[in-house]
């Protein structure tokens, strides 16, 4: 058990591995939308300005394709951007940049040079922010080789695979959904880093495995939690990044229980979900003993409505009633 001796918010965490990985490294710089002004629109980079200056702080114009290409340029002649995008929504308007330049770099120019950047996003469904700034597109990003894709769910998590993000060579998209940003929980004292492809086992048990990321992390919990009131006894597995991915770990969870229930937030058809059940199908078919469930968004546009929002996302009920219809409790 790693010591602790303080419960900071998840915003905070973040702004904490960025104020240590500029204090430690000073090829790390920041570059947003309005992040000059006040940090950014949540804001990702408060207080940065006042302690390194504008020269690693840099405020660019809603621009998302230039401000990504501005920090593959400089990655790629030796610096460690740390790019804030904002609404994931707003990651569209840069997909020929991310996709067919920062995910491609590395391998088009033969290996010759390094691609350090960190591309930062929030992502998700919160207080009927409406269609187009409450996505969830880490299944696409996952998509292009060359990137890794990081959705963390604890404060802990935040921190620590923030600092692996901003260490690594490769490009890393870091998504972030709003609703966790006030979320409270215990970091570690001093240097905290958390590791690339290693999934948490955040709750034992050998009935069903219930695998998910991000916000899902909460009501995977939950439902187990009622999934134990009702004699099921299930196992929960935050991914924490999905490129890489640990299939070890989720293999050998639904090698003991053998059921499997995936979720995420994000659209259903095409989600991550899909890639998960594959993995086991492929790798682990003789583990099962039910088919593959999968708990996701609604396949529509995201309504303002807040009781139509709230049709539409999934929750710690459709995980219980799935877990239920792989037990055979149904």
């Amino acid at each position: 058990m790693i010591p602790v001796s303080r419960e900071i918010t998840f915003g905070e965490a973040t702004l904490e591995a960025v104020r240590e990985e500029m204090r430690r490294d000073d090829r790390v710089f920041a570059i947003g939308e309005d992040s000059g002004v006040r940090g950014g629109s949540f804001p990702i980079f408060r207080g940065i300005a006042e302690e390194f200056g504008d020269a690693r702080l840099i405020g660019t114009p809603i621009c998302e394709g230039a401000t990504t290409n501005t920090a593959l340029g400089a990655a790629m002649t030796g610096m460690r951007p740390i790019v804030g995008l904002h609404f994931a929504d707003f990651m569209l308007r840069a997909m020929d940049e991310i996709g067919d330049q920062v995910a491609r770099a590395r391998y088009t120019f033969g290996g010759q040079c390094d691609v350090p950047m960190v591309i930062r996003a929030y992502d998700g469904v919160v207080n009927s922010a409406a269609t187009q700034h409450s996505g969830a597109y880490e299944a696409i990003f996952a998509h292009f080789p060359g990137l890794k894709v990081v959705m963390p769910s604890t404060p802990a998590d935040a921190k620590g695979l923030l600092k692996t993000a901003i260490r690594d060579d490769n490009p890393v998209i870091f998504l972030e959904h709003k609703r966790l940003l006030r979320t409270r929980g215990p970091v570690p004292d001093g240097e905290h880093l958390t590791p690339f492809g290693h999934a948490a086992v955040r709750r034992a048990g050998a009935d069903v495995s219930i695998v998910g990321y991000g916000i899902m992390m909460s009501q995977a919990l939950a439902a187990a939690e009622r999934l134990a009131g009702d004699g099921i006894d299930a196992e929960v597995i935050d991914l924490r990044t999905l490129v890489p991915l640990d299939e070890d770990t989720v293999l050998a969870s639904v090698a003991r229980t053998g059921r499997l229930v995936v979720t995420h937030e994000s659209w259903r058809r095409s989600g991550f979900g899909a890639e998960v059940a594959a993995v086991v199908a492929e790798k682990g078919f003789a583990d099962l003993r039910a088919p593959v469930m999968r708990v996701a968004g609604e396949d529509v546009p995201v309504p303002f409505s807040p009781v139509l929002e709230q049709r539409v996302i999934p929750n710690a009920e459709g995980i219980v009633d799935a877990a239920k219809s792989a037990c055979g409790h149904g």
